[in-house]
């Protein structure tokens, strides 16, 4: 099943794609998108090792979402993705303003070919006001586009408010 988990910032939409690994009782792999450019990003980070299961394979991939995904799905394995947005920001800060086109392509080409299941997580940025700087503008453009193609292709779509899902499509929690 392909699961796409929305919320904003500490929505509780980890926790719950982590609580949706694990009562998969499939082998679970934790795909990593962010990068440890910052302390605050380090200590996120941090938190979010400490609350994973010691036995859940991890794979940390800021860039070639689609490449990792092909290498890792297989059936009786569930591949985490946490989290879309922060992938979304490491294309956008590349020179390249090609590649983020190219890679976004590459991951809605293959998600509905991969065996096993996937959950990606990713926060909701289009609730607010619009941005004033043309990169966030962008940002928030390409991530709402992404989430649309995304939800699309996937069976089951949540968004979560403080630590409660509300299903959006799909079978509900």
């Amino acid at each position: 099943m392909l699961q796409l988990i929305l919320g904003g910032a500490r929505s509780g939409k980890s926790r719950l794609a982590e609580k949706l690994a694990n009562d998969s009782a499939l082998e679970v792999t934790y795909i990593a998108t962010s990068q440890p450019l910052d302390g605050e990003m380090n200590q996120r980070i941090a938190h979010h090792r400490e609350r994973r299961p010691a036995h859940w394979g991890l794979v940390e991939e800021p860039l070639e979402l689609a490449r990792v995904l092909r290498q890792a799905a297989s059936p009786g394995r569930c591949l985490l993705v946490d989290c879309l947005t922060l992938w979304l920001t490491n294309l956008l800060m590349l020179e390249d303003q090609q590649r983020l086109s190219a890679e976004r392509e590459a991951l809605l080409q293959c998600v509905a070919e991969l065996p096993g299941d996937i959950i990606f997580v990713s926060n909701e940025t289009g609730m607010g006001v619009v941005p004033l700087g043309e990169l966030t503008r962008r940002y928030v453009d390409e991530a709402g586009w992404l989430h649309q193609a995304l939800a699309e292709r996937c069976q089951r779509v949540v968004l979560t408010v403080a630590g409660l899902p509300l299903t959006l499509k799909g079978p509900a929690l």
